[in-house]
């Protein structure tokens, strides 16, 4: 958490930075452990101050911000053509990481604050209450490097069902566990997995490799249905309450979750079996014995 949903909420949220100019970047003064940065600060301000945002994207669970070099850097000038030869930010939330315009949650846990050029003097602020989140500023090549394919598999929006199958079909882990696998398929984290095998009535400790082919492609359907009605509700917020939107408003699919952290509640779907919570890697799965038996 944030998945794929959260991340891409946040990502369009910024979108109104897109042609401004990075005019400072600050670390606010705190008394807690600082995030992970690279470059290191100076090197990082030295290459963003002056440039201007060029686009906004999500590469999995990441949020990125395309740059164009700035007027006191022109000899870059002709890389930035075609996207491919620009640095870029990349912001990974990772547990309770937020990408903000508004003003955050608190004070306390602004990690980075790019200050911005236009009349209202629009502020971009990385927020993580935890400290566990991690902002790069990536050369092209260390882009390609650490999210390109080699490292982060296909989106999970954009994936065809053909080849969903293809990189999992034959894997002998648990399907709840490969969706989680970021280079097979990008963007699914652990509450979304749970809700789409519910919706696809698959028990999620069956092998991938157990499934039938005609499975396959209703598990991409659910995963594609689950996914764009939680991009409709903005995300999910947790009882917790740290996720929010790029506006610091709370997402609202919370609401229609049927069997995350409902252990104990009837099934909506069937009525008659209560929620089960097991663990697998590590992370709690909830699913219905009813409608997803093994």
């Amino acid at each position: 958490m944030p998945e794929l949903p959260e991340v891409e909420t946040m990502r369009r949220g910024i979108e109104p930075i897109v042609g401004r100019r990075v005019l400072q970047l600050r670390r606010p003064r705190t008394r807690l452990r600082s995030i992970a940065i690279s470059p290191r600060l100076s090197d990082f301000r030295r290459r963003v101050e002056g440039a201007r945002i060029a686009a906004t994207a999500r590469v999995g669970k990441r949020v990125v911000v395309e740059l164009r070099p700035g007027p006191n850097r022109p000899g870059e000038a002709a890389r930035g053509g075609n996207g491919r030869g620009v640095d870029r930010i990349v912001f990974e939330p990772r547990m309770t990481g937020l990408v903000l315009l508004a003003n955050p949650p608190d004070d306390e846990h602004v990690r980075l604050v790019f200050e911005l050029s236009g009349r209202s003097r629009r502020k971009l602020l990385f927020w993580d209450r935890r400290g566990l989140g991690v902002v790069r500023l990536l050369s092209p090549r260390r882009f390609d490097e650490e999210c390109g394919p080699a490292r982060i598999g296909p989106d999970a929006l954009e994936i065809p069902a053909a080849v969903l199958c293809q990189r999992l079909a034959g894997n002998r882990r648990a399907v709840k566990v490969a969706l989680l696998d970021q280079r097979a398929v990008a963007g699914i984290g652990n509450l979304y997995a749970s809700e789409i095998l519910h919706r696809v009535g698959i028990h999620p400790e069956t092998r991938c490799c157990e499934l039938r082919p005609g499975d396959w492609p209703k598990l991409h359907a659910a995963m594609r249905e689950v996914l764009l009605e939680a991009l409709r509700h903005q995300g999910s917020t947790l009882r917790d309450g740290t996720y929010r939107t790029a506006g610091n408003r709370p997402g609202g699919y919370q609401f229609c979750h049927r069997v995350y952290q409902r252990a104990g509640q009837p099934c909506l779907q069937c009525e008659r079996e209560s929620i089960v919570r097991i663990v697998q890697a590590q992370r709690s799965t909830f699913f219905c014995p009813r409608c997803q038996r093994r």
